[in-house]
């Protein structure tokens, strides 16, 4: 079983910090942007993946998935880090992916943070309003039928909220998600920032509990180092992903 992360395009904050331009046009995939891109990463029922913690139902299809989290403030030292936090249907099993969520990423000792949607294998698209550790989130990706998704994500901190729809015909809906990431690249999964944890709530597939369709859940895992662990569910939905090592 493979997972595919989310593309990697940079932010435009985290592009000026670095000085790079902006990424090319995908094609079939996503080629090389900035050093950055998105892999297939192998993961392990029940066990570990290179790059995702959290949990993830599979079997669909699966219509609708949703959760809450804060986001988390990252701690920053002079190395380059990555990390997203997200709500997505497919990935898991399946050659595409329609998710949106938020990233907190390390450049030159200072935190970048900003939001996003994606329908792989379409690069992302960041939105342009300002994300601050400690805003609320509530993120949701919906079928609408016929190969067309909405995403969503909330803001009810800072007052704002973004829909984007779009179609990917293809889309198999066999898996549904929350998930803490790292970033890959052409060599390899990135250096995870140290979020601390994040605390995700309300984690409904299909309007139900995730809990409920006895889903994967997934430690982040390199080698004998683990990365970052998952909690179990508190009442089916509410579980933590705790950073352990870059």
């Amino acid at each position: 079983m493979s997972t595919i992360r989310r593309s990697t395009a940079l932010s435009a904050a985290l592009l000026a910090l670095l000085g790079a331009a902006a990424p090319a046009v995908a094609t079939a995939a996503p080629a090389v942007v900035n050093g950055t891109v998105h892999n297939l990463q192998l993961h392990l029922r029940n066990s570990s993946s290179s790059n995702w913690a959290g949990y993830a139902a599979t079997g669909g299809p699966f219509t609708s998935v949703s959760a809450s989290w804060v986001q988390p403030a990252v701690s920053c030292g002079s190395a380059t880090t990555y990390s997203s936090f997200w709500v997505g249907l497919d990935g898991d099993g399946s050659n595409s992916v329609e998710q949106t969520g938020t990233e907190a990423d390390c450049s030159g000792g200072r935190a970048v943070y900003s939001s996003w949607y994606e329908m792989y294998p379409k690069y992302p698209v960041n939105y342009s309003n300002a994300v601050h550790p400690g805003d609320h989130f509530t993120a949701s990706v919906t079928f609408n039928g016929s190969g067309s998704f909405t995403m969503k994500i909330t803001d009810s901190t800072a007052g704002w909220s973004k829909s984007t729809t779009k179609s990917y015909t293809p889309a198999q809906r066999y898996s549904a998600e929350v998930i803490a990431e790292a970033p890959s690249s052409s060599t390899g999964v990135l250096p995870l920032s140290n979020f601390g944890t994040v605390n995700f709530t309300s984690s409904l597939a299909n309007g139900q509990a995730i809990g409920n369709y006895s889903p994967d859940s997934i430690n982040m895992v390199s080698g004998s180092t683990t990365k970052a662990t998952t909690s179990g569910l508190s009442g089916g939905s509410a579980f933590s992903v705790t950073f352990k090592h870059s």
